[in-house]
């Protein structure tokens, strides 16, 4: 008998939520960004399951790209950061990877780099956000110089916002302003929106849009709004209680004994742990669900089990259910416990956690589960 924890991969929701990205900007093509293994969920296998949806995919690393390439997926792939030596340039062109260029060694690099064909390329400008990207003046040269290189074609103009999921709009407006006076100047295809700007700022898709998070069905908003509450969450994690325990008033439970009994109290130990991903941080009274009654954390998070309070849930015994986050239970209210966002409860699952995947059945290959340690229900 195997071990009850398992992450349900939901390829409909996937694809609804996609669907929706599109529907909210009818103007726009999407790129389905999976980088980071796909946000946790398999950048393999949700690949496979957008294929007839999604014209190009976007990931962080060539790594990423390549194993999308070795799992059977033959999209055009953008590397949002580029590559990280020059090197990486001749297996891009070789694979027909897109590339972001941010910055001046990577743009001096594809000059001095011999190419079998010219790359397609995304000058990334620096609005704001002040992590990667040219100034507008130096985007200028870059453009210059990239149609002078005889080494790039289908030139891009992309950018990232800081503030897009915020209620207070006033630096997304200021980005956006920068970023719409230099595309004045370049005259080129704009890819602008991510997930937060793609739900709720539709004067920012572009020619392109990166939904990210909410392909995976978490809500990346400060604030809801109709179109986010369409969002259908993806992966589901969940276990079992694999013991029960009968705690006095007084008592305390798990690690340092954080928690204390305050009532005669039923403790259910489910299988998960930090070891699993679940992150450490969790809070007592972080919520969980058991056969779809909710209840709360009871202690520390250990490496490989959880102490959960059962008293008030009718029936629970050993074997009963517990889902974690996800169909019944939003990623983002375990995150706020963990005092975390959602992206990091979802790709902190860690590969002794097995995945299955449902769903999807017409436009998944079965190349794209034998590699991910998932299986297809």
């Amino acid at each position: 008998m195997s071990r009850p924890l398992r992450a349900d991969i939901d390829l409909d929701a996937l694809r609804h939520n996609y669907q929706l990205a599109c529907e909210l900007a009818p103007g726009s093509r999407s790129l389905a960004v999976i980088k980071a293994d796909a946000y946790g969920h398999g950048a393999v296998a949700c690949a496979h399951a957008l294929a007839d949806l999604a014209p190009a995919f976007a990931v962080a690393t060539i790594e990423e790209a390549l194993a999308l390439r070795d799992g059977g997926v033959t999209h055009p792939v953008v590397l949002l950061e580029g590559v990280f030596e020059a090197a990486e340039y001749v297996l891009a062109a070789q694979q027909g990877f897109w590339c972001a260029i941010h910055s001046e060694w990577q743009l001096a690099a594809l000059e001095a780099t011999e190419l079998s064909a010219p790359l397609s390329c995304w000058i990334k400008f620096d609005s704001g956000m002040h992590r990667l990207g040219f100034t507008a003046e130096e985007a200028v040269e870059a453009k210059t110089r990239l149609e002078a290189s005889g080494k790039a074609r289908d030139l891009h103009l992309m950018t990232h916002f800081s503030t897009a999921d915020s209620l207070s709009p006033d630096y997304f407006r200021k980005q956006l302003a920068a970023v719409q006076t230099l595309a004045s100047t370049l005259e080129l295809p704009l890819c602008l929106a991510n997930s937060p700007a793609t739900l709720a700022c539709p004067e920012a898709h572009g020619d392109w849009n990166r939904p990210g998070i909410m392909l995976y069905g978490a809500d990346p908003l400060e604030g809801a709004n109709d179109a986010s509450r369409r969002l259908k969450p993806v992966m589901t994690l969940s276990t079992a209680i694999i013991a029960v325990r009968e705690v006095a008033v007084g008592e305390p439970v798990g690690y340092a004994g954080r928690f204390v009994a305050t009532r005669p109290t039923r403790i259910g130990v489910i299988a998960c742990g930090y070891g699993d991903g679940y992150d450490r941080h969790a809070v007592d009274g972080t919520p969980v669900l058991v056969e779809g009654q909710e209840t709360v954390l009871a202690g520390k998070v250990s490496m490989d089990m959880m102490t959960i309070d059962i008293t008030d849930i009718t029936g629970a015994q050993v074997g009963s259910r517990v889902v974690l986050w996800g169909k019944g239970l939003d990623v983002n209210r375990v995150a706020a416990s963990c005092d975390t966002i959602s992206y990091t409860l979802l790709t902190g699952i860690l590969p002794r956690v097995p995945k299955c995947y449902h769903g999807g059945r017409q436009s998944i290959a079965a190349q794209s589960i034998s590699g991910t340690g998932g299986t297809y229900a």
